[in-house]
């Protein structure tokens, strides 16, 4: 009823995810000719989308990847097999062997973190360069759930607790204080960097400018990004890091689903089978509306639907939506830009199954990459 897309989505199970490979492509070669313009090195951070059976047509194009974790960081190594890195506002001691058994960089977010397991790295027979996290205490953020830089903040280091007497062994600095925002703000934010880091950047061998950089967005400033990155590299002469996850998969991914049932309460109601809080909870926490195809805002077309999940949580409102006609049980939706922040960050609230996994290419058509079940849920319960 309401599939605009060139690709037949009638034999998808639903809920399920659908990356689109020409869409992730067009991305991947447009942060790789940043890479050459500069010299950087772009790594996906699989923070915002770890679709690991894409891995290798990532690793293509990128440096390798960065992680937050252990198992972030082992998923990098094994599956794409290329430069990895990690930060952790904190280390997990027992984890942290293995950390370094994957790890090429390991960023650190305090000079006590640095102190404690700085012996470790340097026994290693394996070159770890390492770095520390920097507040620059400047960020354009609104809301502080994703401001790095708020008030209290506990990420990175501020200029006034900085210890250049411990930089022995320090070879970059990582800052990262932006979330989808253009370079407009990055240019901004390095004047501040340098100006209070700038003596210590000068005895570094790189420099991480962290994530947030929406760089395959249509209104994306490439320009100003690529001025910014060789500000550091012609004044410095380090090496530049970028660590983008959601600019990987921006607009490559779609969720399907389907309508269960319609109720009337006040309003015209639609109960799917999917669900902000379990398969897209961006929504709720966010919070953001995301577009469906062929649908409007409320009012624009004949129909207007409160789209909501099937679990019992009464705020698991996905968002109200028109349509050219009344919805009805078996109809398909297709939201968009669902790729990233949506499996990583998916749950099983309610017993509620996980969406299933699949990929589209030219050449392949349609595969479903992965189908999930009750052993999932139970699985990770005891």
């Amino acid at each position: 009823m309401i599939n605009n897309l060139d690709i037949d989505i009638k034999s998808l199970p639903t809920p399920c995810y659908i990356v689109d490979e020409r869409l992730l492509v067009k991305n991947l070669e447009i942060l790789d000719s940043v890479q050459k313009r500069t010299g950087c090195k772009i790594l996906l951070a699989q923070k915002g989308f770890s679709m690991h059976s894409v891995y290798p047509l990532i690793g293509k194009y990128l440096a390798g990847v960065t992680s937050s974790s252990l198992f972030e960081a082992r998923l990098g190594y094994e599956k794409m097999g290329k430069e990895v890195h990690i930060y952790a506002p904190a280390y997990i001691e027992e984890e942290f062997d293995e950390i370094m058994k994957y790890c090429d960089h390991i960023v650190f977010n305090s000079f006590h973190q640095w102190i404690k397991y700085k012996d470790k790295v340097k026994a290693s027979t394996k070159k770890i360069g390492c770095g520390i996290r920097i507040n620059p205490e400047y960020s354009e953020l609104e809301h502080p759930i994703y401001d790095p830089c708020y008030k209290f903040s506990r990420l990175g280091v501020t200029l006034s607790n900085f210890k250049p007497e411990e930089l022995e062994g320090i070879e970059g600095l990582h800052f990262h204080t932006m979330c989808e925002q253009n370079s407009d703000t990055l240019e901004r934010t390095i004047k501040v960097v340098d100006e209070k880091f700038g003596r210590y950047i000068k005895d570094m061998k790189w420099l991480n400018f962290g994530g947030g950089h929406h760089i395959t967005r249509p209104d994306y400033d490439i320009e100003t990004l690529v001025r910014s990155i060789k500000y550091f590299q012609d004044k410095y002469g380090v090496d530049v890091y970028l660590e983008p996850g959601e600019a990987v998969a921006l607009n490559t991914g779609y969720l399907v689903a389907k309508v269960l049932d319609t109720v009337e309460n006040g309003m015209n109601i639609a109960i799917l089978d999917t669900s902000a809080a379990c398969h897209m909870p961006d929504v709720l926490e966010m919070p953001y509306r995301p577009n469906i195809i062929g649908a409007g805002k409320p009012d624009e077309n004949p129909v207007t639907y409160r789209l909501g999940g099937h679990t019992c949580l009464a705020g698991d409102i996905i968002g109200d939506y028109s349509f050219k006609e009344n919805l009805k049980p078996g109809d398909r939706l297709i939201f968009c830009d669902m790729a990233h922040y949506t499996m990583v960050k998916n749950n099983t609230f309610n017993g509620v199954n996980l969406p299933a996994i699949a990929l589209y290419s030219e050449k392949e058509g349609i595969r479903i990459i992965k189908q999930f079940g009750y052993e999932d849920f139970e699985g990770r319960l005891s």
